[in-house]
């Protein structure tokens, strides 16, 4: 029998994942930072300021919404920063993820010139690049069951046309941006 093992993107297919294992939680669950090796500052420079407000900002709007993105500083010491929660996260719960997200990302990723850190809840990245509406699909996350599919080409299959009905509803979905809910049962029986 094969593994279910599946690839999640930043920052759109991540959100797919809440589908998949989502769980309530009172304390956000780590799921994974990735700090950008390649580019760092120094501390108590410019940029750090800049990446400490932008921090800050982030915090303050998670009591208002479930995404924002800001932007601080000038360059060469512009920050850029995010925040996204999943569709069926609350705006309180969000906040409490993104209050979470922001203290982890500055220790975990202190200086660095971006990062990003996910939690089941949210995630939360910032960088010296700009990169609003733009499309990127690494760092990636990888989840997998332990368990075993009945019948792997039946599995895939009704993956593959659930995700494609998902996309469907959620760009139709007016209730809740970007976020639908459903499920498809897979059983021994069907992959007979």
């Amino acid at each position: 029998m094969a593994r279910i093992i599946m690839t999640f993107s930043t920052p759109l297919f991540f959100f797919l994942l809440s589908i998949l294992f989502h769980q309530t939680m009172s304390q956000p669950e780590h799921m994974s930072t990735f700090c950008n090796p390649v580019e760092n500052f120094t501390q108590t420079s410019s940029y750090e300021a800049n990446r400490d407000i932008l921090l800050s900002s982030l915090r303050t709007r998670s009591l208002l919404g479930t995404y924002s993105n800001v932007t601080v500083g000038r360059s060469p010491n512009t920050v850029h920063g995010m925040f996204l929660c999943t569709g069926d996260t609350t705006v309180a719960t969000c906040s409490d993820c993104v209050q979470t997200a922001t203290t982890e990302i500055a220790t975990n990723c202190s200086l660095n010139k971006g990062a990003y850190i996910y939690y089941e809840e949210c995630m939360v990245r910032y960088s010296s690049v700009s990169f609003f509406s733009v499309l990127e699909v690494r760092p990636n996350i990888v989840l997998y069951s332990l368990r075993s599919a009945p019948d792997s080409n039946t599995f895939n299959e009704t993956l593959a046309d659930k995700f494609n009905e998902l996309i469907l509803n959620v760009s139709s979905s007016s209730l809740v941006p970007y976020f639908v809910d459903d499920q498809e049962r897979v059983t021994q029986s069907e992959g007979m």
